[in-house]
């Protein structure tokens, strides 16, 4: 009989235990898809008496995640305690030189570390699968590094936060603030104990710079995402794109252009009737577009137990089929740096303004976006009882200097009583 593949799980919140269950309850569904027993001989924890609804009697203990990746009876080291740096980095580090193969959930440490982490491991021979990291249970690395390998990819771009699609569209369909939603999220425990990485676009950052690495071949270049949260998005701005047929999304896009390497993970405008734009909840999607397949759209739960746990499974099951794929789809050692694009690919934007109500005020908007260039496409003007008056102006295609220059003029008009949202709108 074959040798069982022996695991050794560092970890043991939602996704540890969701990995746990599914060794315990489909044991034999996965020996006849693998041919081979796979098989939990270690865990590691905080706390070894924690109550976590399934039996752990079976395993060895250890209290240190690093001793549990250099044991003998170990042959895959389960990396899901999460964090950049610390034990999950020391643990997985330690694991490579101790000849383990790694399965890991931690877009933290492999946006921040990667690199590194891969070369060391294709150095040893060794391999680190990364599924669950991105998108919870969408197969979405696995689509990339192999389904889509024969294809250039020209754009990757999708909503990659659950907990920022369910307070946008939690914001929408029930017309509550963002402050109100958000402390019910919180309430929910759908944030991250720091919210900052869900609202702020960090998390999601992450995911991103991990997708653009596989798509374009390049090193990961987290600190070139170009970063903003959904916290300045009001219910006003909701319910005026949904008037002028978008919808706001939390959209990472990636994309190579002869600038550059676009990344970026910032609120835009989606076509209402889009796949993005009838995305609810706190799903997730990822469209992935390639020279010669077109578009594809992956959909699907992003986090949770069972979403999380099948894609950790996924990697494990690769690996007991004898599966030996590079970190990031080619060699670490043939990505090229990332040249960050200086400009983005011109787009579309939406700009809502409140103006003085009095005679000539759209006149001046109208020159002041001519003089930089900004074409509008449409314009409407609310009904108002104050002393200003509500503007939503839909632009044609510009750069996004040209329209910081025009926001900039806008200021010296006189007319523009409040700040000026500008919002990209992405073609989908």
């Amino acid at each position: 009989m074959t040798a069982p593949l022996r695991l050794g799980i560092a970890g043991l919140g939602t996704v540890g235990v969701g990995v746990v269950k599914i060794i315990r309850q489909k044991a034999n569904l996965l020996s006849l898809r693998t041919g081979r027993p796979v098989v939990i001989t270690a865990v590691s924890a905080r706390s070894k008496d924690k109550d976590r609804g399934v039996n752990l009697s079976d395993y060895a203990w250890e209290d240190d995640p690093v001793a549990l990746a250099t044991r003998d009876d170990v042959d895959v080291f389960v990396e899901l305690m999460g964090g950049s740096d610390g034990p999950a980095k020391a643990a997985t580090e330690a694991a490579i030189a101790a000849g383990k193969d790694v399965v890991t959930a931690n877009k933290a440490m492999l946006a921040i570390h990667g690199q590194a982490l891969a070369e060391s491991a294709e150095t040893a021979g060794k391999v680190i699968r990364f599924e669950a990291a991105v998108a919870g249970g969408i197969p979405v690395v696995k689509s990339l590094t192999e389904g889509l390998a024969g294809n250039d990819i020209t754009r990757v771009m999708g909503v990659m936060n659950g907990t920022c699609n369910y307070i946008l569209t939690r914001m929408e369909n029930a017309g509550l603030p963002y402050d109100e939603v958000f402390a019910e999220a919180d309430a929910l425990g759908y944030l991250e104990a720091d919210p900052n990485l869900d609202v702020g676009g960090i998390d999601a950052g992450h995911k991103l710079s991990l997708l653009a690495s596989i798509a374009y071949g390049t090193k990961v270049a987290f600190d070139a995402v170009e970063l903003e949260g959904i916290g300045r998005i009001t219910i006003e701005d909701i319910h005026q794109a949904a008037d002028m047929g978008y919808r706001i999304k939390l959209l990472g896009v990636a994309q190579m252009t002869g600038r550059g390497l676009e990344q970026r993970m910032t609120p835009c405008l989606v076509p209402a009737d889009s796949p993005l734009g009838q995305l609810e909840g706190g799903t997730n999607m990822v469209v992935l577009e390639g020279d010669n397949v077109g578009q594809i759209v992956l959909r699907g739960a992003g986090a949770g137990e069972g979403p999380t746990a099948s894609a950790v499974m996924s990697d494990v099951i690769e690996i007991a089929r004898g599966t030996r794929l590079t970190t990031f789809g080619q060699p670490a050692a043939t990505l090229e740096e990332a040249r960050p694009a200086q400009s983005a690919t011109p787009a579309p934007y939406y700009l809502r303004m409140e103006l003085t109500d009095k005679p000539g005020a759209l006149a001046k908007v109208a020159a002041v976006l001519g003089e930089a260039g900004v074409s509008i496409d449409r314009m409407r003007q609310y009904s108002h009882e104050s002393d200003n008056a509500p503007v939503l102006i839909v632009t044609h295609k510009c750069t996004r200097q040209s329209l910081d220059a025009a926001l900039e003029g806008l200021g010296g008009t006189g007319v523009v009583a409040t700040a000026p949202v500008a919002i990209r709108i992405e073609t989908v």
